[in-house]
């Protein structure tokens, strides 16, 4: 240790421009890089604010750190170059300065994928959803790449390798059953585009609600209520779902009503529909096309004339509301127009048992 200080002491003594010219090279090399990295950066963001490309903005947003770090490994790469170091100092220098490069570069890769594919599976038709098992995956792929691009520069070679991997990975998958059952299922589900993200569905087990994710092990649902419901992906993929939102997500719905027995059905049905089609064309929720229909059924009830009013929502919750605000308004026109909505009633016989022996009442 004290040889190499008395080294290094004699040759900033005797020979300082060994270490002057390569200093004045690193921070050249470091001034130089912050301006082309200022204007490069100026430059995107203005292209970005001029065209109002996301991919633009992801770049932007993306490059300022990983810019500086190629700066900083270009001027360390540089100065060493210029130094009179040796050989296998630059050698190892080299290698280390190549890992950072790797590693930045796939830091780098890996957050723009993600972005990219938030993006994209967000806005393009027929794209995967932007679900967190797809992000992860996609993270995941330029990883792998990034490490096999490292195991190159040291020169391992990668095919003894997967073959090992390929045998472990036999044991690791029996060990991991479970796991992978629901990896897989989670990848299926949101290949398939059965189920995406913001579907509102409803399991045979009875859980229903909005898909607010899909990860690699469970799917989320948001019930109603607010409540997260978390559901494995392999239950998800064997249970049977009801999609309401595809193919479209305008829906069926219907109210019913009874009236009095001595009312005239022409009439009554005549007034249900007036009241349906202005409902239709007032309330947002609610389609005027196709237009509501009134049908005669269930029809003879047991203590009312049973009629429906057929009409069609934008999407399934909102036929809750549209119901409530198109009852009130049956109710409001069925009062003006004096039809009444009767009560359920019941007739009720009762008879007095006869005493034994007391003759029967002659007819």
């Amino acid at each position: 240790m004290e040889q190499r200080l008395n080294t290094a002491r004699d040759l900033f003594l005797n020979h300082p421009m060994a270490l002057i010219v390569p200093l004045i090279v690193f921070l050249v090399t470091i001034l130089v890089g912050y301006v082309v990295r200022r204007l490069l950066m100026r430059a995107l963001r203005a292209w970005t604010t001029r065209t109002q490309s996301r991919p633009g903005l992801i770049l932007s947003q993306a490059l300022p750190g990983p810019i500086l770090i190629w700066v900083l490994i270009l001027a360390v790469h540089l100065a060493m170059q210029s130094s009179a170091a040796p050989s296998s100092v630059t050698f190892w220098g080299a290698r280390l300065l190549l890992v950072l490069w790797i590693i930045s570069l796939t830091m780098l890769s890996r957050r723009i994928v993600r972005d990219m594919v938030r993006l994209y599976g967000s806005q393009v038709s027929g794209a995967l959803p932007v679900a967190t098992l797809t992000q992860n995956l996609a993270q995941l792929a330029v990883v792998i790449l990034g490490c096999l691009f490292l195991l190159r520069a040291f020169g391992v070679e990668i095919t003894p390798l997967l073959t090992a991997l390929g045998v472990g990975g036999l044991a690791v998958a029996l060990a991991l059953q479970d796991t992978l059952s629901n990896l897989f299922a989670g990848f299926y589900i949101s290949v398939a585009g059965q189920v995406r993200l913001g579907d509102y569905i409803k399991t045979n087990s009875g859980e229903e609600g909005y898909v607010a994710d899909i990860s690699w092990r469970s799917t989320t649902i948001r019930s109603l209520g607010g409540n997260m419901i978390i559901i494995p992906n392999a239950k998800l993929a064997q249970a049977i779902v009801t999609n309401y939102d595809l193919p479209e997500k305008r829906m069926s719905a219907s109210v019913s009503i009874g009236v009095d027995y001595d009312r005239d059905v022409d009439r009554v049905e005549r007034i249900l529909l007036e009241v349906a089609q202005q409902a239709a064309r007032e309330i947002p929720e609610m389609l005027a096309d196709p237009a509501p229909s009134v049908a005669f059924d269930p029809g003879f009830g047991d203590s009312a004339l049973q009629f429906t009013v057929n009409f069609q929502v934008t999407e399934f919750v909102k036929q809750f509301g549209v119901r409530n605000e198109l009852r009130k308004r049956i109710f409001r026109r069925l009062r003006a127009e004096g039809i009444g909505i009767p009560f359920p009633t019941r007739t009720v016989y009762l008879e007095t048992p006869q005493k034994p022996g007391t003759p029967a009442a002659e007819g």
